[in-house]
């Protein structure tokens, strides 16, 4: 795939977490021209020497909702890169307002972050969220391309708890978690294609190159810490009634469950060759990833 640089301004939103920035960076490796959509100027990336990204401006708004400044932020973009927002009971609402502000600066084509197996009747709830957002940004008429990511590997890092235990009503099954490094390259390769026009109207999973159990998991986990983690399976059930103790409201306790629950039904197992495809070479497995960024492990270190 042959990457141009004169494709037109690019929106970044979400430019200042750990996906958007990854992009960032790419982009102006490129030479591409981008706006940094963020909430806090003094967070939009920046080259390691602290100075500005070439070819990039920034664009603040208080959120997705705040309708007048994402417009602004969107005026004279030829495309946007949408980060899905954080979880919440109106997160369908909150995807909903940026892709209308879109509309109303006269965007082109949105490039959205969804979720493997997006589906009104997924298992993994967050996941349906995914597909009424996919649902509205298909009605709007606009050019549109969605990245499916599996689980990321570092979220992978987050299912361990205090005691060395993932716990969760997994089972047996299997996932093919992905890098935000990977996501990122691929988007990079999509938003500065030469031929834009093939990537419209696709939707693109985006996965590891191997699909684990959560036993193997909490093996590799193992190695790399020194520390026994295991998994243990949990009911359903079990599962609810474990996660009681952090008051969480139900929404966010269904998401954690279903995550699990989507593992043992297969629904995370795919294995594409999506970034091998873009990217131009394979995809980072779990273990390569630990290896290369091991302070987001550290916590589980042996005291």
């Amino acid at each position: 795939m042959t990457i141009r640089t004169d494709s037109g301004l690019v929106a970044v939103t979400g430019a200042s977490g750990r996906l958007g920035s990854k992009l960032a960076l790419r982009l102006a490796a490129e030479g591409a021209r981008q706006r940094l959509v963020v909430r806090d100027a003094t967070r939009a990336p920046r080259l390691l020497d602290g100075e500005p990204l070439p070819e990039s401006e920034v664009a603040v708004a208080a959120g997705y909702t705040d309708t007048p400044n994402m417009v602004r932020a969107f005026q004279g973009v030829s495309s946007v890169f949408l980060v899905s927002a954080r979880e919440a009971p109106n997160r369908v609402e909150e995807h909903r307002a940026a892709v209308d502000a879109a509309v109303a600066a006269g965007v082109e084509r949105i490039v959205y972050v969804s979720f493997l197996g997006a589906g009104p009747e997924a298992t993994f709830t967050f996941a349906r969220d995914h597909w009424h957002t996919e649902e509205y940004i298909e009605g709007t008429g606009l050019r549109h391309t969605f990245l499916r990511d599996n689980l990321y590997h570092q979220g992978l890092v987050h299912m361990v708890g205090d005691d060395g235990v993932i716990r969760g009503p997994g089972g047996d099954g299997r996932l093919s978690s992905v890098s935000h490094d990977d996501i990122a390259d691929v988007a990079t390769a999509i938003l500065l294609d030469e031929r834009p026009a093939q990537h419209d109207g696709k939707a693109y999973d985006l996965t590891g190159p191997e699909a684990l159990t959560l036993t193997e998991v909490a093996a590799l986990l193992s190695q790399v810490t020194g520390r026994s983690i295991t998994y243990h399976p949990e009911t359903v059930e079990e599962a609810y009634a474990s996660r009681a103790v952090y008051a969480a409201p139900p929404f966010a306790v269904d998401g954690w469950v279903s995550s699990y629950t989507a593992i043992a039904a297969g629904d995370l197992a795919v294995v594409s060759d999506v970034v091998e495809r873009f990217a131009g070479r394979p995809a980072q497995s779990l273990a390569s990833w630990l290896d290369d960024y091991p302070e987001e492990w550290d916590h589980l270190l042996p005291a």
